[in-house]
């Protein structure tokens, strides 16, 4: 396959592994995948084989364990992906919350997989184009994610220009700022959106030091890397956490088709709780 070799059994052994710790599917068609990101790791540390390796990450000498699972874990995203969401979520589910919550004034949002950083920063972008700052809600978004490295970028707020291109440009002047300097060809976003997040290290699979309720939770493109059990159990734990007729978000490619008996389907990968 490469410089190392990689046998079935390491294969197996990673997807026991990875399966363990963060509830993600490894089927052999991401055998390619897993061996180009793991041989990374085997390079940075002048490690021969892939039994020594693993040995290395189950006794997770130096903290290897967390950079296993950043190598493996995916990271695509953008901002406004799945823009049918975000017309929802300013058309309906906004105004919607803010009826419901007119009385306390609070606004509680839970961006799960968070990434690099798109998706809560653009769920900001919405909620302060419908909530202005002035209008003195009580606004928190946790934005959680199991990797390290990608949370870190996403705290910082920096992008490229090529990042930011499908935003428009009133969004841009509105809600970023351009580098200078040493920093052009780059862009910030503006602290009126950064306060407004709380990122959090979160392995989905383990407890949650999270008490809720949210009215929304956006966990798009995450469940599909897992098994039909564990997706059940993670569907009913957020449906603890979460307001009545509070919004789910998913996947394009996602359902609760024989998942979740406790939402129902509103929009396209749009749900609603029901008990």
């Amino acid at each position: 396959m490469g410089e190392f070799t990689f046998t079935d059994r390491d294969f197996d052994r990673v997807s026991k592994l990875i399966g363990e710790r963060t509830g993600i599917v490894l089927t052999s068609a991401k055998r390619q995948m897993v061996y180009s990101r793991l041989v990374r790791r085997l390079r940075a540390l002048g490690l021969d084989d892939f039994t020594t390796y693993l040995r290395y990450v189950k006794e997770d000498a130096d903290g290897e364990l967390v950079n296993f699972t950043n190598a493996l874990t995916t990271n695509l995203t953008a901002f406004f992906r799945e823009p049918h969401h975000f017309d929802y979520l300013a058309r309906e589910a906004l105004p919607r919350i803010m009826k419901a919550n007119a009385d306390r004034r609070q606004l509680r949002i839970w961006s799960a997989g968070c990434s690099t950083g798109e998706e809560p920063y653009t769920i900001a972008q919405v909620v302060r184009e419908v909530i202005p700052q002035s209008a003195g809600w009580d606004i928190q978004i946790l934005a959680t994610d199991l990797d390290s490295n990608v949370l870190q970028t996403a705290a910082n707020g920096v992008y490229t220009e090529e990042r930011v291109a499908g935003i428009s440009q009133q969004r841009l002047r509105r809600w970023f700022m351009r580098g200078k300097g040493n920093t052009t060809g780059r862009v910030r976003v503006k602290s009126e959106l950064r306060d407004l997040i709380t990122f959090q290290r979160l392995n989905l699979m383990d407890s949650w030091p999270l008490k809720g309720p949210f009215d929304l939770i956006f966990c798009r493109n995450v469940v599909i890397y897992f098994s039909k059990d564990t997706q059940r159990k993670l569907v009913n734990r957020y449906a603890d956490l979460m307001s009545p007729e509070a919004n789910l978000f998913l996947g394009h490619s996602e359902s609760l088709f024989k998942v979740s008996d406790r939402f129902k389907l509103i929009g396209n990968t749009i749900y609603q709780k029901t008990h």
